[in-house]
C-alpha cells in the first residue's frame, strides 16, 4: 500500500508531502489546479520516461519518493527484493527517484541503486495506474490477451511457455547457422583431411631438414671430399712420416731419456697420452674412410626428401615441430567439426522435442483461455449493466491458429455491442471515451480479485459519464476499495462522496510564484468541495445537495490539515 508520497521541484510543485489511507482515496480540484501533476509524479516514480523539462524553474533537480508497505500476500514483490538483497524495514520500503537538469538521474529502493527497468519491474507488483493512455491500450488487441491471462491466473503459465518458446528460437537460430555453414564446413573438412594425411605421410622428424641439407652438400662435393680424405690418410697414418709413425718414434725416444733422467718422466707421460689420443683419432678416421662410398641414387633420394619437407614447411610451419603441431591442431578441428555434424542432429532432435512440448503447452493455454473467456464475458456484461450500459454485451474471442507465437497459438480480442440486436464489433469501432472508461473499470473490478496488486490509481475514469452512471462508477470504485487501495482523480461529486480520504489540489501564489498544494479535507471543508464540484460554488443549494450526497453515499473523512 502507498502510505506517503513526497514530491520536490516537480513542475509547479515546490515541496509536497501526502499521506494516503487504506481504501478509497480521492483527489479533486479545479481544472488546471495540478491534479495531473500528482499523477505525473507518481508515474515518474513507477518508471515512466522523464524529461529534464519537468524540473521546477530555478531548481537543479526534481525528486519523488514514496513509503510503501508490503503485506505477506505480495510474495512476488518480496521475492524480487530478496533476490537483490533488499530488505524492508518494519514491512516498509522507501523508493526515491531523481532527475537533474543534465538529464541524469538516480533511483534507489531502500539504499540500493537500481535501473529504471528494475524500477518499472518492481513497481508493477505494487501499483497499477489507469489513465488516458490505458484507455488507448484497451484498443490494442495485444493487451486483451494479457487481461484474459491475468483473470484466468495464467500469467505464470504464459511466462513459462514464453521461456520454452524463446529457447526454441535460440535452438532454431543455432540450427540455421549450422545449415548455412554446412557447405563451408564440408570444404574445411576436405582441406583439413588433406593436410593431416599429407603431414602424416611426410612425417618430418625433428632436425631432419638440417641433417639432409648437410648430407646433400657432402654428396654434391664427393670428389673433392675423397681427395681430401686421401690426403688426410697420408698425413695421419699411411706413410712412415705420418703423425702416427712420428708420435710412436718420439714416444720411444722420450721414454729412453726418462729412464736416464727421471726429470723427463712427466714429459714421457704427456707424450704417452698424446700418442694414445692420436692412435684413437686414426682409428676413427679409418672407420670413416672405410664407409665412404659414392651412391648416385642417394643424392636423388635426399633431394626428393628435402623437396617434400620444404613444401610442408612452406604450407604448415617454420620447422618440423611446427608442421607436426599444425597436424595436431587440424586433427582437433576435424574432431570439432565432426562434433558440429553431430550437434546438427542434436539440435534437430532438441527442436522437435521442444516443439512437441510447446504444442502441448499451447493447447493447455488455449483450453484454459477459452474457459476463462466464457467466465469473463457474463461478469463484464453484468458489471456494464450496473454502470449504465444495460443492453451491452461483452464478448471475448479466442482464435487458435496453426502457428505458435511467444505466448501461445491464440489471438484474443475483446468485442462489444452496446445495443440489443447489433453485431459484436471491435472496441475501437464502437466504444466512446465514456464507454471505454466503464469497460476498463469493469475489467479492473474483475481483475482486482485475481491479482496481488495493493494500489490502483484511476485518472480520468469519469471521462464522458455523469448522472446515474457516475453514481454506479463511484459505487464500484468503493467496492474495489474494500480490499484494495484506490487513488482516484475525479471531477464528479457523485464519485468523490464515496471516498474515505479526500484530498484537494489547488494552485496558490507564494513569493510571487505559482505553486501546487494539496489539502487533506476535514468534514466541513469536504462538504464545501463537494458543493463546488456540483455547482461551481458553495452556495446554500449546492451545500444542501452536497449534504444529501454525503448522507446517502459518504463514508466519512478523517480530520486533516493543509499539506
Amino acid at each position: 500500500m502507498l502510505e506517503e508520497l513526497s514530491v520536490r521541484n516537480f513542475a509547479l510543485i515546490d515541496t509536497l508531502s501526502l499521506t494516503f489511507e487504506e481504501g478509497f482515496n480521492v483527489l479533486t480540484g479545479e481544472t488546471g489546479a495540478g491534479k495531473s501533476l500528482l499523477v505525473g509524479s507518481l508515474s515518474f516514480l513507477l518508471g515512466a520516461k522523464a524529461d529534464p523539462g519537468i524540473i521546477r524553474s530555478g531548481a537543479s533537480e526534481a525528486s519523488v519518493s514514496a513509503v510503501v508497505s508490503l503485506g505477506k500476500q505480495q510474495q512476488e514483490a518480496l521475492a524480487w527484493l530478496s533476490a537483490r538483497d533488499i530488505s524492508p524495514e518494519d514491512e516498509r520500503i522507501i523508493i526515491r527517484r531523481t532527475i537533474k537538469t543534465s538529464g541524469r538521474g538516480t533511483i534507489h529502493i531502500q539504499q540500493t541503486p537500481v535501473t529504471r527497468g528494475d524500477l518499472t519491474e518492481f513497481m508493477a507488483f505494487l501499483v497499477d495506474l489507469h489513465g488516458q493512455h490505458t484507455h488507448e491500450s484497451l484498443l490494442r488487441k495485444e493487451t486483451h490477451r494479457k487481461y484474459l491471462d491475468r483473470f484466468a491466473g495464467l500469467e505464470e503459465t504464459g511466462v513459462a511457455f514464453n521461456r520454452v518458446f524463446l529457447e526454441r528460437e535460440v535452438q532454431k537460430k543455432a540450427l540455421e547457422r549450422s545449415v548455412t555453414h554446412a557447405r563451408d564446413r564440408e570444404l574445411r573438412l576436405e582441406l583439413l583431411h588433406y593436410a593431416v594425411e599429407e603431414i602424416r605421410q611426410g612425417n618430418p622428424k625433428p632436425g631432419e631438414i638440417q641433417e639432409l641439407e648437410q648430407e646433400a652438400r657432402r654428396l654434391g662435393d664427393f670428389e673433392q671430399l675423397v681427395r681430401l680424405v686421401q690426403s688426410l690418410g697420408v698425413l695421419l697414418c699411411d706413410e712412415d712420416r705420418s703423425i702416427l709413425s712420428l708420435s710412436r718414434r718420439i714416444r720411444g725416444v722420450i721414454e729412453s731419456a726418462a729412464a736416464i733422467d727421471g726429470g723427463l718422466a712427466f714429459l714421457a707421460k704427456r707424450m704417452e697420452d698424446w700418442y694414445y689420443e692420436t692412435e684413437d683419432m686414426v682409428e676413427v678416421f679409418r672407420g670413416y674412410r672405410d664407409t665412404l662410398r659414392y651412391d648416385p641414387g642417394r643424392i636423388e633420394a635426399v633431394e626428393e626428401r628435402l623437396s617434400l619437407l620444404y613444401r610442408l614447411k612452406k604450407k604448415y610451419g617454420l620447422d618440423e615441430a611446427a608442421i607436426q603441431a599444425y597436424r595436431v591442431q587440424a586433427e582437433a578441428e576435424l574432431e570439432a567439426l565432426a562434433g558440429a555434424e553431430a550437434r546438427h542432429e542434436t539440435l534437430s532432435t532438441a527442436i522437435s522435442v521442444i516443439e512437441a512440448e510447446l504444442a502441448s503447452r499451447a493447447q493447455d493455454l488455449s483450453d484454459q483461455r477459452i474457459a476463462a473467456a466464457r467466465n469473463l464475458e457474463p461478469r463484464i456484461s453484468g458489471l456494464l449493466a450496473h454502470l449504465g450500459m444495460p443492453h451491452a454485451r461483452f464478448a471475448v474471442t479466442v482464435e487458435t491458429g496453426k502457428h505458435l507465437g511467444p505466448w501461445g497459438a491464440d489471438t484474443v480480442e475483446f468485442l462489444i455491442t452496446p445495443n440489443v440486436g447489433e453485431p459484436l464489433k471491435e472496441l475501437s469501432r464502437i466504444a466512446s471515451g465514456g464507454e471505454l472508461s466503464r469497460i476498463m473499470l469493469a475489467i479492473k473490478t474483475v481483475l482486482s480479485d485475481a491479482d496481488s496488486l495493493e494500489t490502483l490509481v484511476f485518472d480520468e475514469i469519469d471521462t464522458g459519464i455523469g448522472g446515474e452512471v457516475a453514481l454506479a462508477v463511484g459505487e464500484y470504485l468503493a467496492q474495489i476499495g474494500q480490499h484494495k487501495q484506490i487513488l482516484c482523480v475525479t471531477h464528479l461529486a457523485s464519485i468523490a462522496v464515496r471516498a474515505y480520504n479526500h484530498l484537494k489540489v489547488k494552485k496558490k501564489s507564494e513569493a510571487g510564484r505559482t505553486v501546487t498544494a494539496v489539502a487533506v479535507l476535514k468534514a466541513d471543508e469536504r462538504r464545501k468541495e463537494i458543493a463546488r464540484m456540483l455547482a461551481g460554488d458553495a452556495g446554500t443549494v449546492a451545500l444542501a445537495h452536497a449534504d444529501a450526497l454525503l448522507v446517502k453515499y459518504g463514508k466519512g473523512v478523517k480530520d486533516g490539515e493543509t499539506c
